[in-house]
């Protein structure tokens, strides 16, 4: 074999192999693709919402009807109530303006499936991978469940007929959780440490800390907070000062 064909056959093997590489990195970004969560206060629509310009889209109340501020339509997510497991999976139905302070616009008929507390509408939105069989759903009640007694503990799920216009949300007296705002993480504990002396001074909140999660990784956080209302005043001012898309956390 003379020295031309080696060489031919040596640059070959190298774009091949090139060729494969690129094909595997790709394909690996493709697999390691992040799929949306998060974990916030929901805004339960309502017409007044929409004729008072807090939300700039309407909603069907009596649908599986969730909006999203970026997500695009059509995207299957599932909703979380973390406070009793209930769960609802959907689409979303359209994308919308609404308050910062909320992670979603949800209808009430969810509202009614996860049996949300009113007062405290915290949820998790997970996105679904696209590729799964995906079939809007609500949870399943067995017969059984259809008849537990007005006496049941209240960490039982009750599950009501939702084609009963007079059905309401019974507000249940499950567990008080507190809730706490991440503002952001750090590599570096001095780095959280100096964010936070800033903050402090430029809100006069003093209940802003530093968490440790690993030696790799700080958590900057505010709270905890009792409920809804006193976080949102917190969340306003970090919002003012430029601080978007923060991450609230029952504690």
């Amino acid at each position: 074999m003379n020295l031309t064909k080696i060489v031919i056959i040596f640059f070959s093997m190298l774009v091949l192999n090139s060729c494969a590489d690129y094909n595997i990195k790709k394909n690996k970004e493709r697999a390691e693709k992040k799929y949306y969560s998060s974990k916030g206060f929901a805004l339960i629509y309502n017409d007044d919402l929409y004729k008072n310009k807090v939300v700039n889209k309407k909603i069907n109340n009596d649908e599986l009807h969730i909006t999203h501020s970026f997500l695009k339509i059509n995207t299957p997510v599932k909703i979380i109530n973390p406070s009793n497991l209930n769960e609802v999976e959907t689409k979303i139905y359209r994308k919308s303006e609404y308050p910062k302070i909320f992670n979603s616009v949800i209808s009430r008929k969810i509202a009614l499936i996860l049996d949300l507390d009113l007062d405290n509408p915290y949820i998790e939105i997970i996105e679904i991978k696209k590729n799964k069989t995906f079939i809007a759903k609500k949870a399943n009640t067995f017969e059984e469940e259809k008849h537990v007694e007005e006496t049941a503990p209240v960490n039982e799920i009750k599950m009501d007929d939702l084609s009963n216009e007079s059905t309401k949300v019974k507000k249940k007296e499950l567990k008080k959780h507190k809730f706490l705002l991440l503002i952001n993480e750090f590599y570096y504990k001095d780095s959280a440490n100096s964010l936070k002396k800033e903050l402090i001074k430029k809100t006069n909140f003093n209940n802003i800390f530093v968490k440790k999660i690993n030696d790799k990784k700080y958590r900057l956080l505010m709270g905890p907070f009792k409920n809804f209302k006193a976080l949102k005043t917190a969340y306003i001012s970090l919002n003012n000062l430029g601080f978007e898309d923060l991450n609230i956390y029952k504690d």
